[in-house]
């Protein structure tokens, strides 16, 4: 054998980094993670990032009007909050902005892997740790978190014809800003929050827009506003303060759980606020008509928007009240049998939420991949570990996402967990945490039992909260966000055998 044949390129092959931490991406629980980890001081990590910045959602997402749907003071991290938020709901390029410069002043920059998308993990039961092959490099690794959140591929339907089409089509997470939207004849498809907040702005360019709509969104107020000099001023003066602003907001979300329970008065009071909001927006009875969801308040996300109803309510946008089929040229066909002559088309259809990619790369004891143990729906037990996948911690995977207040609040709860976790490894070197079977299957019951009699699941609609194969509510957790920090927001090693 030549001695510069596969055999000696092996040989030379680079040592895979070691470190206690791989960090699967760097949005906001990627970098919450970091961030307690490097002030702690007490682990080695790794924050490994497919894309060539940080940001997560708030970087893939710059189309026009993007902001966030929960205050932003809420929409913060508790241990770095912002006192000068520019308005009560943030827009996106300054939560970006607020991400970047966490990664910066927290001294993440030196653990960052930017542009290392991962190839796959696997268990190695002969050292108890994870090997981690990454397109810029190999690691080994004690615990292993994946932090890739639930927004993160696009979900663009097979449209027939859509091969056909000669215009511009992209989806909102993917925007195109080298296309000229001025005068030209858009189609979005889809009705969900993406499409909520970009329809005004596509509405104050373009010639003319057709909204595809399968089915109508509940939208309530959103009562946005910029902050004056003087309440960031004294915000910055007086941290009691901006705990208090971040805890009113907190509490008062908490408020609206009832309703997705189908409880009287609440689900009465949140559904007289969308027909108020509605009426007062809509003069039209035939638009409004249209615009009347067939479903439970609450089954799917309830939008909020001041501007929306209006767009549609212009003599440039026109409603189609059916999804879109087929299209041929620019010829889009709904399932009406309407047909809409197009130059843009734009997806607002959603992400892969319950079936997450990276599922397919992870390995764990003999060799069984996440997806597959994931057949039937996403589980873990306390939302983070699953059996048979030791030292794997899961942040916004099953049942950790919310419906009616901060996703921040539900990340800040899971980050104590596996720190809690961390600092049982570093106290028992030799240990390996792999929850027990039982503890996952009765916690999955639990999940099960109490999102029995939500609207996600009596509503009578379709959603992204619930597993299209299994049926079962696997994204959200169904109680309040303050349950789910009482429960799960400490490790203990007992449901581990340890």
């Amino acid at each position: 054998m030549r001695a510069d044949g596969p055999a000696s390129a092996t040989a030379t092959e680079p040592a895979p980094e070691r470190v206690d931490v791989f960090i699967l991406g760097a949005g906001f629980a990627g970098l919450g993670l970091g961030i307690r980890l490097a002030r702690e001081g007490a682990h080695t990590f790794v924050i490994a990032e497919r894309s060539d910045s940080v940001g997560g959602t708030w970087r893939d997402n710059t189309y026009p009007g993007v902001a966030c749907d929960i205050p932003s003071h809420l929409y913060s991290f508790s241990f770095r909050q912002k006192p000068d938020w520019s308005s009560v709901f943030a827009p996106g390029p300054e939560i970006r902005a607020y991400l970047e410069e966490c990664a910066r002043e927290e001294g993440l920059l030196p653990h960052l892997r930017l542009g290392s998308e991962l190839l796959r993990a696997e268990w190695d039961e002969t050292d108890s740790r994870w090997s981690i092959t990454t397109t810029i490099g190999r690691y080994s690794a004690r615990a292993l978190v994946t932090a890739a959140g639930r927004l993160s591929e696009p979900r663009i339907p097979a449209t027939p014809g859509l091969d056909t089409f000669d215009g511009p089509h992209f989806h909102t997470s993917r925007w195109n800003h080298d296309v000229d939207l001025r005068g030209r004849r858009v189609g979005i498809t889809g009705t969900g929050a993406s499409a909520v907040q970009v329809l005004p702005a596509l509405a104050a360019e373009a010639s003319e827009v057709v909204v595809f709509q399968r089915s109508a969104p509940y939208v309530v107020p959103r009562g946005d506003r910029r902050y004056s000099d003087a309440e960031k001023t004294r915000l910055a003066s007086d941290p009691q303060l901006l705990d208090d602003s971040r805890n009113t907001i907190f509490w008062k979300a908490e408020q609206t759980f009832p309703s997705r329970l189908g409880r009287q008065p609440d689900l009465s009071a949140q559904r007289d606020l969308w027909q108020n909001h509605l009426d007062d927006q809509v003069d039209d009875p035939a638009l409004r008509e249209a615009l009347t969801p067939d479903y439970e308040i609450g089954c799917k996300r309830v939008l909020l928007s001041d501007d929306y109803y209006p767009a549609l309510a212009l003599p440039t946008v026109h409603l189609e009240k059916s999804a879109l089929v087929s299209l041929d040229g620019s010829r889009a066909t709904a399932a009406s049998g309407r047909t809409h002559d197009l130059d843009v088309l734009i997806f607002a259809t959603g992400f892969h939420s319950t079936r997450q990619p990276y599922a397919e790369r992870i390995a764990g004891r003999r060799g069984e991949l996440l997806s597959e143990h994931w057949a039937d729906g996403m589980t873990a037990y306390a939302s983070t570990v699953v059996h048979g996948f030791p030292n794997l911690f899961i942040i916004d995977g099953p049942n950790a996402s919310l419906g009616h207040n901060s996703a921040i609040h539900m990340i800040e709860t899971q980050l104590e967990y596996v720190l809690g976790a961390l600092a049982h490894l570093a106290g028992h070197p030799d240990a390996a945490l792999d929850v027990s079977a039982e503890a996952e299957a009765s916690y999955t019951a639990d999940i099960d039992a109490a999102a029995a009699p939500t609207v996600w699941l009596t509503g009578g609609c379709r959603s992204w909260y619930v597993d299209d194969r299994s049926h079962r509510l696997t994204l959200l957790w169904p109680g309040y966000a303050h349950t789910f920090r009482e429960r799960n927001g400490r490790f203990e090693a007992r449901p581990f055998g340890v």
